[in-house]
């Protein structure tokens, strides 16, 4: 049976096209994308959203909450508390004002797509219920960017708690994509009071799901999921609270994964490094079906 392994059609043809110097790699885009959890009886549940199938980019398939970095997430006015700058820059590998704004783009993500914000008054309290027309006239204006985040939070007297947040992985979109990502995967947990919706027009469907169980849904090809999600809802399903994979995540390595493609007489091989589960290999014919996994 096939799994849930996205692949776009025009994969095979763009990665000719790049082995042949037809196609120029476009830059990544940095972008943050947050693992959040919520503990329960059965262990920790992560929220996750499933992209509209009408979406350019990975239409169908599952994913968490996150986006691209916004050029005003890197303002130095933006209200902070938690690890500083310099701390986040060293985890991170970038320099500090890149630190700052992939930190922010993740906290601004998540409360765009889910309501949820990792940010309080003072950096040992959190703000609680962030339901409300006041908070959703905040939250529109965000995603229209109407709205800087540095605005918003002085705006509500808030500071973005960076110690909520650990960074999990990293990991680049492949370079004959025409969307790219350079992507920084996090863990929060759910603060108490606040709760998660759908609020990205960008998604048709949220669930909160223990990872063991939606890898099971991915192997069994019910769920929809590009290579970074899969591999990251693994390698949570070790650990039995949200506190357990906080603590774990500075052992994570960060070291960028990025997908290879080479030709190999005449059939591309893809592979992404340390993770031999995805590897594809297509033969030069097109037969209008999924390329099986080797």
């Amino acid at each position: 049976m096939a799994n849930g392994q996205w692949f776009p059609p025009d994969w095979p043809d763009r990665i000719r096209a790049l082995a042949d110097g037809r196609l120029t790699p476009v830059t990544p885009r940095r972008a943050a994308t947050v693992m959040l959890l919520r503990d329960t009886d059965a262990g920790p549940v992560v929220h996750m959203l499933r992209r509209r199938a009408s979406m350019a980019f990975a239409g169908g398939a599952y994913a968490y909450p996150g986006g691209g970095v916004d050029p005003r997430d890197d303002d130095r006015r933006v209200r902070w508390a938690g690890p500083s700058r310099a701390w986040w820059a060293g985890r991170l590998e970038v320099d500090e004002a890149s630190a700052q704004a992939i930190v922010c783009a993740a906290v601004r993500e998540t409360f765009e797509e889910t309501g949820v914000l990792l940010a309080g008054p003072g950096d040992d309290a959190v703000v609680g219920d962030t339901t409300g027309p006041d908070w959703e006239a905040d939250r529109a204006a965000l995603v229209a960017r109407e709205l800087s985040f540095s605005a918003f939070l002085d705006r509500r007297g808030l500071v973005l708690r960076s110690d909520l947040l650990a960074a999990w992985a990293r990991w680049i979109t492949p370079e004959f994509e025409a969307r790219r990502y350079d992507t920084w995967f996090f863990v929060a947990a759910l603060p108490e009071g606040q709760r998660a919706r759908n609020a990205s027009g960008e998604a048709d469907r949220t669930v909160w799901i223990r990872p063991a169980e939606a890898a099971a849904g991915y192997d069994a090809g019910e769920l929809l999921m590009m290579p970074p999600t899969i591999a990251t809802l693994r390698s949570l399903t070790a650990c039995r609270t949200a506190a357990e994979a906080l603590a774990a995540a500075p052992e994570r390595d960060l070291t960028p994964v990025l997908a290879r493609a080479r030709l190999v007489d005449g059939e591309v091989v893809l592979s992404w490094p340390g993770h031999d589960e995805f590897t594809r290999r297509i033969t030069h014919e097109r037969t209008g079906r999924p390329p099986a996994s080797g």
